[in-house]
């Protein structure tokens, strides 16, 4: 008989308990495992495949085991609701170490479909502690791989490296951290990796699979036909031996696409018809199987292999009903079949019906009028209007990812709007927090701007500061941002291959100077972009004739924020590309040395700033360290090429010099403060953008450019395709200054 019901004092949900619950949650399922995995799970290999109890929980993935416990969680937690108790035996009783607490609450957490929501994943990496997290391995595998799905590949790298610092050697940590470099475009380094798990023994369909994905995708950047031809078939060939050694759809999918690719089209079609009848047995035997969205993408991939594409369109309506918001998953089950359909010379926008990815969009628009401003641009009036059109503007374009800052006026209002449509808010500040919020927040009391700033920032996915300091007057740290927040935007529609979309509100005049509204559209119009525009001239005239503005406003001195921004004491803003390098084991050389230093060393550098095309404006040494400056972050990037080519590829023992002489070349972009050097007489730019390049070139490694986040933006937003910069991590500042987004700097393909 039940016992009477349970008091909250022993609830299933009271923290006190929740650990010894998972514990026997993890027990049912060890010993019982048939009974709570999914039977797609089982039915994957075959149900033969099996043993024992034993051989299936072995060959659960993370994952697959977290949601198991998952689903006995829930049994217990139904037992409970019925009136029975939990009463754990008398040797049950022992204290367990209280830190072990929070990380199974956050397992548990994770292995709920509601952890699904980047903005809950976010929180729960943002709020870690790190000396708990450390001692459980599963957290950063689950949390990588569902920030992974959801389509942030540069933040799963992130969280992946940081558990790999604790487990170095953990097989499934380690693929997820090729797979997120892959995912952000470091082919070559997800490549290494992948390289060295094989090497290692390991022949799992997933470092099988990985691996053969990095070689497809060498074969895609490859511009050389034998290169191609040799990537292409070290794919298949890793595909196909995942495929013949673990019998999964995943990789046997892979294997006749890339068949396909490589003209092998009767091949590709029998392993494609293979892999269709496996996924239809289970299809059609597991009740789950409607509900894995790789088994159905399979199935449209297989028929689309075989030239079916009204069956493909089929499935890859209800893999995309699945994937809803697993923004990585889609991109990756789209990009095989616009792969397949190029090859079959089709026009892809057959399948893009059903993939809606969502739309990236940058914003710059007016701020609220402040109260003496002498003619009326957007009087609070107008605050209703603009959100409304705002918003079913978004809507229209799909939008599921906006970028802005966030003055009082149109940026709030956009990203009101994204988040009230389900949306990703991403907000770069100009400076610091505080002073913005007194600049372009605060300024007038009424409509509770402020507030509504706070909520943004709490429930944004992320909000970065361009620069600490504000510069003088201001309106340089306002053009900086808008460049950044258009870089940005650019990286991440690259990285879901989705379309960006510019978008203001903006009242069709020049405006009140450089980095306002009329400035960001000069930028995108540059860039080629498309813009959408809401025009506030014509929102105020239809709210004139509904008699819900005034007919004009009394005309009074212009406000301080809008004068034009003007020279101080001989400084002028100006923004710049910044080259920092250090020669590595100059500190070892011997006097004899360094005469040759100079000559050789220096003296090829010194030839390259005066013969290359990309000279910098400026340039200086101290000893064995370089400072140049660039008029933009295009000649920075092919400078610093240059000088990687011209130094760091030399064998300087045949020069004789040590042969571990090398360079660390860093680069950064940003707005300083451009002066005639008091002491020197010479032209100067100074700044703590500066000092924050300076701080780049120590952590660099030898024969490598490294760049910041803001240069790889500026680079996006300038339409530089002559390098690339891939994403390497986190990487703490020099003299504990934090960490920072780093960026590898290479030629891109061809160039």
């Amino acid at each position: 008989m039940p016992s009477t019901p349970h008091t909250a004092g022993t609830d299933l949900l009271n923290q006190e308990w929740l650990e010894r619950i998972i514990a026997l949650a993890e027990q049912l399922v060890r010993s019982a495992p048939q009974l709570w995995v999914a039977e797609s799970v089982i039915a994957r290999d075959h149900p033969s495949h099996y043993q024992s109890e034993a051989d299936l929980y072995d060959d659960l993935d993370e994952e697959e085991r977290a949601q198991a416990v998952a689903r006995a969680v829930d049994a217990l937690r139904a037992v409970v609701a019925l009136g029975y108790t939990l009463q754990p035996q008398a040797n049950d009783h022992k204290e367990e170490e209280p830190e072990a607490e929070e990380p199974n609450i956050i397992l548990e957490q994770l292995a709920q479909s509601s952890a699904g929501n980047l903005g809950s994943l976010l929180a729960l990496w943002r709020a870690r502690k790190t000396e708990q997290w450390a001692r459980y391995p599963n957290i950063y595998r689950i949390l990588g791989k569902r920030i992974l799905d959801l389509g942030e590949p540069i933040l799963a790298y992130d969280v992946v490296s940081e558990g790999l610092e604790y487990w170095p050697t953990d097989v499934r940590m380690r693929q997820l951290n090729a797979l997120a470099l892959s995912r952000s475009g470091a082919t070559d380094k997800a490549n290494a990796i992948l390289l060295q798990l094989h090497q290692e023994g390991n022949t799992d369909e997933e470092t099988l699979g990985l691996l053969a994905r990095t070689h497809k995708d060498l074969w895609q950047q490859a511009r050389d036909p034998e290169e191609r031809q040799r990537q292409l078939q070290q794919s298949f060939g890793y595909y196909f031996q995942a495929y013949r050694l673990n019998r999964g759809y995943y990789t046997g999918i892979n294997a006749a696409t890339v068949a396909l690719l490589a003209n092998d089209t009767d091949h590709a079609r029998t392993i494609a018809q293979e892999v269709h009848q496996m996924c239809m047995q289970e299809y059609e035997s597991s009740a789950d199987a409607a509900n894995n969205y790789w088994l159905i993408a399979t199935l449209a991939e297989a028929a689309l292999i075989h030239g079916d594409i009204e069956e493909a369109g089929g499935w890859y309506g209800q893999a995309a009903q699945l994937g809803r918001g697993k923004y990585g998953n889609l991109n990756s089950t789209r990009r095989n079949a616009w792969l397949i359909m190029d090859h079959l010379q089709l026009d892809r926008h057959i399948i893009d019906q059903y993939f809606q990815l969502p739309t990236v969009v940058v914003f710059a628009g007016h701020m609220i009028d402040r109260e003496d401003r002498p003619i009326p641009r957007f009087p609070p009036e107008l605050e209703g209007p603009v959100k409304q059109a705002i918003r079913e503007r978004l809507i229209a374009l799909n939008c599921g990812i906006g970028y802005s800052s966030l003055a009082c006026g149109s940026d709030i209002l956009f990203q009101e709007a994204v988040l009230e449509i389900g949306g990703e808010a991403h907000v770069v500040l100009p400076y610091n927090r505080k002073n913005f919020i007194e600049d372009s927040v605060g300024y007038r009391p009424e409509g509770n701007w402020e507030a509504r700033f706070d909520r943004i920032c709490r429930e944004a996915t992320e909000v970065q500061t361009a620069s600490l300091q504000k510069m003088m007057g201001g309106s340089m740290s306002f053009e900086y941002t808008n460049l950044l927040l258009h870089g940005l935007a650019t990286i991440r529609s690259e990285q879901l291959q989705t379309r960006l979309v510019p978008f203001a509100v903006w009242d069709g005049k020049n405006g009140d100077g450089v980095g306002g509204t009329a400035s960001s559209i000069d930028h995108w119009r540059l860039a080629g972009r498309d813009i959408e525009i809401i025009r506030l001239d014509e929102l105020a005239q239809q709210a004139r004739r509904s008699n819900h503005m005034a007919e004009q406003a009394k005309p009074v001195v212009m406000g301080k924020a809008y004068e034009e921004e003007e020279e101080e004491d001989g400084l002028r803003a100006e923004m710049i590309g910044m080259l920092f390098a250090d020669a590595v084991s100059f500190s070892k050389l011997t006097e004899e040395e360094l005469p040759l230093f100079i000559r050789n060393f220096l003296g090829d550098i010194g030839d390259l700033v005066r013969n290359s095309n990309h000279k910098p404006i400026m340039q200086n040494t101290w000893g064995d360290g370089l400072y140049l400056v660039f008029p933009d972050v295009r000649a920075t990037g092919l400078f610093a090429l240059e000088l990687y080519e011209r130094i760091c590829m030399v064998d300087w023992a045949t020069r004789d010099l040590p042969s571990t002489l090398n360079l660390r070349i860093a680069l950064h972009a940003g707005p300083v403060y451009s002066c005639i050097d008091p002491v020197t007489g010479n032209p100067n730019y100074i700044g703590s953008q500066v000092s924050h390049a300076a701080r780049i070139e120590p952590v660099t490694p030898p024969g490598q450019v490294y760049a910041s986040q803001a240069f790889a933006a500026l680079a996006a937003a300038q339409c530089v395709t002559e390098f690339t910069c891939d994403y390497v991590g986190q990487t703490p500042l020099a003299k504990e200054h934090g960490t920072f987004p780093t960026y590898l700097v290479r030629r891109s393909i061809g160039g």
